[in-house]
């Protein structure tokens, strides 16, 4: 059983490690990704880029798995303890928290499939991080159906998230202060869903 104080580190750590550095790096990873709307040539060379970086292996695993693992492993943990009261009490924002639990599950094994369709291929069988790669992987109808849905709910669950990260943290205390952050947030999932949307479209 978790002491309240140990409860509420993991809870703030738990907010936190889905903005830093887990929706940072989805936001960079969307933006490489948008290259491809400029041709094959400008996504190989953004690709490169990433697949080069200098302490590659160190940057994934401690700035990108290890907190990504902790985010949906504790994530899971608040899943099951939370009842959800969206039947009871119709209203906005217990949508908004029901929806945020239901694409944190979509979010999660879209990610798993991801890693395994990708980067496992590319550093272990063989495949080259390219643009005709990437047209494979999107080439069916169900694959890009999947990936529609798992970017999408990757983009709301992150959007989302920094309105509750913001409150969690004590930053947004008023109810104004909420509407507005809230109305900021919308935009932004607006925005990283046309980049996401785009990027895969300008595969096919």
């Amino acid at each position: 059983m978790e002491s309240k104080d140990y409860s509420f580190f993991l809870r703030r750590l738990h907010s936190l490690s889905g903005i830093i550095p887990v929706g940072i790096f989805m936001t960079v990873h969307l933006f490489i990704n948008f290259s491809a709307v400029s041709g094959s040539e400008a996504y190989d060379q953004a690709s490169a880029f990433m697949v080069n970086l200098p302490f590659k292996f160190f940057l994934e695993m401690f700035v990108i798995f290890l907190p990504m693992l902790f985010h949906a492993g504790y994530g899971i943990y608040i899943l099951f303890q939370t009842e959800n009261n969206v039947r009871q009490f119709n209203y906005y924002r217990n949508w908004k928290f029901y929806l945020q639990r239901v694409t944190s599950v979509i979010a999660f094994l879209f990610i798993i499939w991801h890693v395994w369709e990708t980067k496992i291929q590319i550093d272990f069988a063989g495949q080259e991080a390219s643009f005709s790669f990437m047209q494979q992987v999107v080439s069916s109808n169900i694959s890009l159906a999947l990936y529609i849905i798992g970017v999408l709910a990757s983009i709301f669950h992150f959007t989302n998230g920094i309105w509750t990260f913001l409150i969690t943290w004590g930053i947004t205390i008023s109810p104004e202060s909420q509407r507005k952050v809230e109305y900021v947030t919308l935009a932004f999932f607006i925005v990283l869903s046309v980049i996401g949307l785009r990027a895969l479209f300008a595969f096919i």
